[in-house]
């Protein structure tokens, strides 16, 4: 099979995965997708040099490329005149719970972030999220430990209809 080929089909087999890890990193589909694209541009001036499963390489390509976003920018609060409007529950709890997550997530810094997406919700062991994130494992352990440690107190992930209502245990 030639590289472009293989390279057709890794892209065709494993995008979807991918993007939601960027779409996970991000909290925005449209940023999701451009860093998707970048480290899959990034990944095919390699393809020919990496050797074995390339996903694990294409997947640290992602989270360089992200962390070196978050490295550039700066990212502190921007004072607004106004609060914004918060959006009332609705009768679809979980979509609000899954939503609650979703802003409580986005509420973490950007490393944070990035060690719960990848150790959480990619279930990658920690030793590997220190090597994709260029960082110790003390690293991941305590920003682990400083995330979770924040989603608990997090008033937006506490839902009257779980916090001491008959049966609404977690």
């Amino acid at each position: 099979m030639s590289e472009n080929a293989a390279f057709e089909e890794f892209v065709a087999a494993r995008s979807p995965r991918l993007l939601r890890t960027a779409f996970l990193l991000t909290r925005d589909r449209g940023l999701a997708e451009d860093l998707l694209q970048t480290a899959l541009a990034k990944a095919w001036f390699a393809w020919g040099r990496i050797s074995g499963d390339p996903e694990p390489y294409v997947r640290k390509v992602l989270v360089n490329t992200y962390a070196s976003s978050w490295r550039r920018r700066w990212n502190g609060e921007t004072p607004a005149e106004t609060l914004p409007e918060v959006a009332g529950r609705d009768a679809h709890g979980e979509v609000d719970e899954r939503d609650a997550m979703w802003h409580a997530l986005g509420g973490l810094p950007k490393r944070q972030r990035a060690v719960v997406v990848l150790r959480y919700y990619e279930d990658l062991p920690e030793a590997e999220v220190a090597a994709l994130l260029g960082c110790s494992l003390g690293t991941v352990k305590s920003q682990a430990s400083k995330a979770l440690a924040k989603l608990r107190v997090d008033p937006s992930l506490h839902s009257p209809l779980h916090d001491g209502a008959p049966g609404g245990a977690r």
